[in-house]
């Protein structure tokens, strides 16, 4: 039984092309300057990111992956091209034999202090500095309410 589709009517067809635009584009040119200014890609930066704002530099497989949300073979892919380039290291779960913590190495810790001026830099100049105060406060509430609201959502 197939429904008739709710098409987007004009104003939700500019909100919707608005964001895809921006979002795409601020992504994109975020991610190009990261790489270009430290050899990062923005999934390096989001794996160290998350690890080096725990209070041990580590955090379970499964949990980093919720966190981020990428499924646990992308996150796993992601997590031995970062090992192999010595940015974290696997460690295994003392009361899980199958589970296993990510851990920030040395070089992962210097890689993230090195790269985020420039990206917080960035993020400032493409995206905070663009909205006032009030503009920011709003858009930062809206996204959580449309966050919330897909949370509630089946797949």
């Amino acid at each position: 039984m197939n429904a008739t589709p709710r098409w987007l009517d004009t104003d939700e067809k500019a909100a919707w092309d608005s964001f895809i635009h921006m979002q795409e584009t601020l992504i994109g040119r975020l991610s190009r300057l990261l790489q270009a200014d430290s050899g990062m890609s923005a999934s390096d930066y989001i794996v160290l990111v998350n690890l080096t704002g725990t209070s041990d530099g580590k955090m379970r497989f499964l949990e980093l992956a919720r966190l981020v949300n990428w499924e646990k073979s992308r996150m796993s892919h992601q997590v031995t091209r970062m090992t192999k380039r010595g940015l974290v290291a696997r460690e295994e779960c003392p009361d899980d034999a199958r589970g296993a913590f990510i851990v920030a190495t040395p070089a992962g810790y210097k890689a993230i202090e090195d790269a985020a001026p420039l990206h917080v830099e960035h993020v400032r100049r493409l995206f905070i500095d663009a909205l006032t105060p009030n503009q920011l406060s709003t858009f930062a509430r809206l996204t959580k309410r449309v966050s919330d609201h897909m949370e509630k959502q089946p797949d």
